[in-house]
């Protein structure tokens, strides 16, 4: 068994280049900042690059997020109070300036990675997002492994050819969700630049069935094709949360944080999946 997730995790890899994800981190984005008076300017300058950023930061960031001219052009326009936003621009309110980063992230997922990798507000918000995608596509996954009229619907980008198992998939693509993670949180990307995070996934991959096995028994889900994608969720959803922490603080989750998040990441697993399968199931073949 630990020979054929070995290889069939070295195949999934095959499919992976951390250098497409360091060319979509490392793309330039601009930022204008229109602004009617120096306050304005500053209150959204000083969220956008609070306090805390390092002097030498700030210099990097200097091009990036300016004070918009007229005559200049920028890949996000943001306005703030006392001015009229245009339909292509993005309003600035001062007392929620959070809901400006879900609305920018929303009009503007291309960016996202590199918003998050070099401006602060949008890096948990997009580190969430990559949780909470990938982990979708491994319970996608486990679902498509035991009922063969999902295959049709799945879509991934990188995932081509037959997989030696639903392991091999989940493992590899717990791999490329930290180099996401690692890109929008403004890390190092790569095999060798995150081997030790790549190690404790892999090492994690030869308990996986045995996991799955002993949990799917105590998951009141009603049979075992819910309980494999809720565990899929789970599993891939508690890997991306701790590597979050890991690069926001330097470490990751203890032994019982992890149980402790496991649990209510397998609670959350059983809806995603009974929604996934519900949504399959209304699916027309060929559709």
């Amino acid at each position: 068994m630990s020979f054929k997730i070995f290889n069939g995790v070295k195949q999934a890899l095959s499919n992976l280049d951390p250098q497409e994800v360091r060319d979509q981190a490392d793309h330039p984005v601009r930022i204008g900042l229109h602004a009617a008076d120096e306050s304005s300017y500053r209150a959204m300058l000083d969220f956008f690059v609070p306090e805390q950023v390092s002097e030498a930061r700030r210099v990097q960031l200097a091009p990036m997020v300016v004070r918009a001219g007229n005559s200049e052009r920028y890949d996000i326009d943001i306005y703030g109070p006392g001015l009229r936003t245009p339909h292509d621009g993005f309003g600035f309110g001062l007392t929620n300036p959070d809901a400006t980063v879900r609305e920018i992230l929303a009009r503007r997922a291309d960016l996202a990675l590199p918003l998050a990798r070099n401006i602060c507000p949008f890096r948990p918000p997009v580190v969430q997002r990559i949780i909470s995608k990938i982990a979708k596509e491994n319970a996608v996954f486990a679902l498509a492994t035991a009922v063969p009229d999902v295959v049709p619907f799945l879509s991934l980008p990188w995932a081509i050819g037959e997989f030696a198992s639903d392991t091999a998939f989940i493992t590899a693509n717990q791999m490329r969700m930290g180099f996401f993670i690692a890109a929008a949180s403004d890390g190092p990307i790569g095999y060798r630049e995150q081997k030790g995070e790549i190690a404790s996934i892999f090492l994690a991959a030869f308990g996986w069935r045995a996991i799955a096995r002993e949990l799917v028994g105590k998951i009141p889900l009603g049979g075992g094709l819910l309980p494999k994608a809720a565990i899929a969720y789970a599993g891939t959803r508690v890997v991306g949360l701790s590597m979050e922490r890991y690069y926001r603080l330097g470490y990751g989750f203890t032994r019982e944080e992890r149980d402790v998040a496991y649990e209510r990441a397998l609670t959350r697993g059983k809806t995603v999946a009974n929604a996934l399968l519900s949504g399959f199931r209304r699916q027309p073949l060929g559709g």
